[in-house]
């Protein structure tokens, strides 16, 4: 690695640099919130005012060695409302997790192009409209005064810079606080400042988008006027990638690592031209190279992707990272056309925080609003197993009650609160011409439900199905009886449900089609109806956090799961699944009809370390991740796992600070995980290729 680079990630990975923190209260910015409350200050100005007072109170620091600059000093961004006004807010309104915009993808192709002065200028000439009413007034002076903000700290920084004599650092910045980009370090200085200014904000997960598609005209022109070589751009996107772990612990979720710091690479466009290019491939030599959990890389691929384009990906694989997620666009790409979205924005998709399917610059999306447990309901509809005469009534019933929680899910985010977000709302279509907060909704508004335990129902319908209804080999008092007594007295059926019942994830049409039946259920129960905002409400085969909270008070199921037991992350087979080889786990999970269920969620494949002691595994891999794409695969996300160094880094955390685990659908580092999380990691099934 690059001297510079490498003295840079060791100096950042130690937190050497977190001795510049203070709190907000430190800063003299403890009482902000009760002086708009005092000054009767309406919410689209508290937010301009409090990104205008967090990016004052930043004080400038460049580390040594740092070409592209912005560490955070405030260690947590305050809210705009006192928490008698939260109150306030939660008794008149539903929220969104935190009630502020995120997991959204800004416009950064334009923002770069036109630079923070043009958008300040389209601003200020939409003001002058004589026919704005008193909120598209108060939004554009609020927008004005962000970008203006924004611009102050960039200057304070270019004055830092030519303080210390970094002549040519000040220069970019000087440019950069007005200009568009014209250089690719002048690109990737603008889009640290604006994503840096996007956290401040407020707005969280903000995810980087299509970075080799918006950055590389950049990097072609330097190449094409002989003002960088390969080698130094190379050296720029290292420093680039490790920006994005300087501040990342700032940036919690549910746990440290989940920040949405996601990139995506590749792709067809509309006339169907494969869009890897250089930089996508220096992407990924740069994500080996460093081995930090961010940026978080996603991989759009096809069947005609070049194989070579697979083994990259693999690599990274090997190296333990837990990315790239695949992202196949020819499920995808038709999915969103049949969801309504244009052709263009179907084309463009990125991925959010995790692995949903969004649109940059028009969505104002919330893929992860909810979910549903398809292993409670079938869980509930057991309950009243002696009522069935047949399976096809058994069935029945899941489904109603499928679409009975869809609807009880959809009416229940009405009256949705955002607090406003003056400079994400700079970045997002349609937001300045409409004067309109992207709080407000952008140019498409939908919904997405996740969906869980999906493998754990359809097993425990399988084994009703075949041992009640068919074989008649254990009665429904029985199996009720069991299931009552979390099969405490029934060792023998316990182990005939874990270990010889049909299973998802054994290329068996027994199970399969039952899988396949209850992600039908889903997207058709949501099918159709339309949230407060006009949107569209998406099925997802993902489960975020939810794979442990759905867990938690579920009693035992009839796959042999008992009471307490964790069900399966993601779009995953039972963790009772006996099963060497992941290849028909593939074919099982390529059957249903992912285009209808599109949110996002992928087949999570834990791999056993050991592997890559073979100097072929990697080509292996390769070979597999392109066959599940061809298959019909909709996302996959592989994962390298040794149980005996993660036992290991439980009890000796210190000697694993490094070590890096897939979670659901972010990395993270495993010792910074809570138990539950690190528990259900150890205990996933890990294959072999």
């Amino acid at each position: 690695m690059i001297e510079r680079i490498e003295q840079l990630r060791a100096f950042i990975r130690a937190g050497g640099h977190h001795r510049f923190r203070r709190t907000p209260d430190e800063a003299g910015l403890a009482g902000l919130a009760a002086s708009f409350q005092a000054e009767g200050l309406h919410p689209q100005l508290r937010s301009s005012r409090m990104l205008g007072a967090l990016l004052e109170a930043e004080e400038p620091v460049i580390l040594e060695g740092e070409r592209i600059v912005a560490t955070r000093t405030l260690s947590r961004i305050p809210s705009i409302f006192t928490e008698e006004e939260w109150a306030q807010v939660k008794a008149e309104h539903t929220l969104h997790e935190r009630g502020t915009v995120s997991n959204i993808s800004p416009d950064y192709a334009g923002i770069l192009r036109d630079g923070l002065a043009g958008r300040k200028a389209a601003v200020e000439a939409r003001m002058a409209d004589p026919a704005l009413d008193g909120d598209g007034r108060r939004f554009l002076e609020s927008a004005r005064d962000s970008i203006a903000s924004v611009q102050a700290f960039i200057r304070k920084y270019e004055r830092c810079a030519a303080d210390s004599d970094l002549d040519e650092v000040a220069a970019v910045l000087h440019r950069i606080a007005t200009e568009g980009a014209s250089t690719l370090h002048e690109a990737l200085q603008l889009l640290r400042m604006v994503h840096f200014a996007l956290w401040e904000s407020d707005c969280y997960h903000n995810t980087l988008g299509r970075f080799d598609q918006y950055i590389f005209p950049y990097y072609q022109a330097d190449l094409d006027a002989g003002r960088l070589t390969r080698d130094e751009a190379y050296a720029l996107v290292l420093e680039f990638f490790l920006t994005c772990n300087k501040d990342s612990d700032l940036y919690v979720g549910m746990q440290q690592g989940d920040n949405g710091q996601s990139i995506v690479l590749g792709g067809r466009d509309q006339a169907g031209n494969y869009l890897f290019n250089d930089l996508s491939r220096m992407c990924l030599e740069a994500s080996y190279e460093l081995n930090l959990i961010d940026p978080k890389i996603n991989l759009r691929c096809d069947k005609d992707t070049p194989l070579e384009v697979f083994r990259l990906g693999a690599e990274l694989t090997r190296r333990g990272l837990g990315f790239p997620q695949y992202d196949n666009d020819d499920v995808v790409i038709p999915g969103l056309l049949k969801l309504g979205y244009t052709p263009e924005q179907a084309h463009d998709y990125v991925v959010a925080a995790c692995w949903e399917f969004i649109i940059p610059r028009d969505g104002m999306e919330i893929p992860n609003i909810d979910a549903l447990s398809f292993a409670g309901i079938v869980s509930e509809a057991v309950a009243d197993l002696e009522r069935f005469g047949t399976y096809d009534e058994l069935y029945a019933c899941v489904d109603r009650k499928i679409k009975a929680e869809c609807r009880r899910i959809t009416a229940s985010h009405d009256r949705l609160y955002m607090v406003p977000a003056p400079f994400m709302s700079v970045l997002m279509g349609g937001c300045i011409e409409k004067a309109r907060d992207i709080s407000l909704g952008g140019v498409t508004n939908n919904y997405g439900v996740h969906g869980t335990g999906l493998s754990t129902a359809a097993d425990s319908l399988a084994a009703v199905r075949k041992y009640c209804f068919e074989e008649g080999s254990v009665s429904r008092r029985a199996f009720k009886e069991a299931l009552s007594a979390d099969f405490e007295g029934h060792a023998g059926l316990l182990d005939r449900l874990r270990n010889d019942a049909p299973k998802m994830g054994l290329d068996d049409d027994y199970a399969d089609t039952i899988g396949t039946a209850l992600l039908d259920s889903f997207a058709e129960g949501l099918r159709g109806i339309r949230n407060e905002r006009g949107g569209i409400w998406r099925a997802g085969t993902g489960t975020a956090m939810y794979y442990i909270l759905h867990a938690k008070d579920l009693p035992a199921t009839p796959d042999g799961r008992r009471a307490g037991e964790v069900i399966p992350a993601n779009f995953t087979p039972s963790m009772f699944l006996r099963q060497k080889g992941p290849l028909s786990v593939m074919r099982s999970f390529t059957k249903p009809h992912l285009e209808d269920a599109i949110n996002g969620g992928p087949l999570t494949i834990e791999l056993d370390g050991s592997i890559f002691r073979s100097a072929e595994t990697v080509d292996k891999l390769a070979l597999l991740i392109r066959s599940y794409i061809r298959m019909g695969g909709h996302q996959l996300q592989l994962n390298t796992l040794d149980k005996e160094r993660l036992l290991d880094a439980k009890k000796h955390p210190e000697r694993h600070r490094n070590l890096i685990v897939r979670v659901w659908g972010w990395s993270g580092y495993f010792v910074e995980l809570d138990e539950c999380y690190q528990d259900h990691i150890i205990e996933r099934i890990k294959y072999s290729v």
